[in-house]
């Protein structure tokens, strides 16, 4: 059997700001939207192919304690635009870890920019190579750990 991740479910308990806060830093566009009470939820995508839905189906700010979801990870080609990303981030005052854009390990070229959403899931978008030259921030553990 051939698998391949199809799209990312989560809830949300503003579907408005988190509708907002995903076009701003990925860049997604509404492929379909509901706006009727009980049954709010937004689809996000790129080039036609469905990514993200968000279901305003939750009160609160995400629980990283209990188990579930540990974070989700975006690839982009390079570099550049994971500091262009960074920069959208930023401006909307989201929570940032490790203070901007950081290589996954010791040694590794890969790395990114770690952030959480407006409910607190936390997030990646990573490019395989040129965050190098900076220095891992936890020694001997991943950074995509959130430690």
């Amino acid at each position: 059997m051939t698998l391949r991740t199809g799209h990312i479910g989560l809830n949300v308990s503003d579907l408005d700001a988190s509708r907002d806060f995903y076009r701003k830093v990925f860049g997604f566009e509404v492929v379909g939207e509901s706006r009727e009470d009980g049954r709010r939820y937004a689809f996000l995508g790129r080039d036609g192919t469905l990514v993200l839905t968000l279901w305003q189906q939750s009160e609160g700010r995400f629980a990283t304690g209990l188990p579930g979801l540990h974070h989700l990870s975006f690839e982009v080609p390079d570099i550049e635009a994971v500091r262009r990303a960074e920069a959208v981030v930023r401006e909307l005052g989201a929570v940032l870890h490790h203070d901007g854009v950081v290589p996954h390990g010791e040694g590794a070229s890969s790395g990114g920019v770690f952030f959480e959403d407006p409910d607190g899931i936390r997030l990646e978008i990573y490019a395989p190579d040129g965050a190098g030259d900076r220095p891992a921030p936890t020694s001997g553990a991943p950074t995509c750990g959130f430690f």
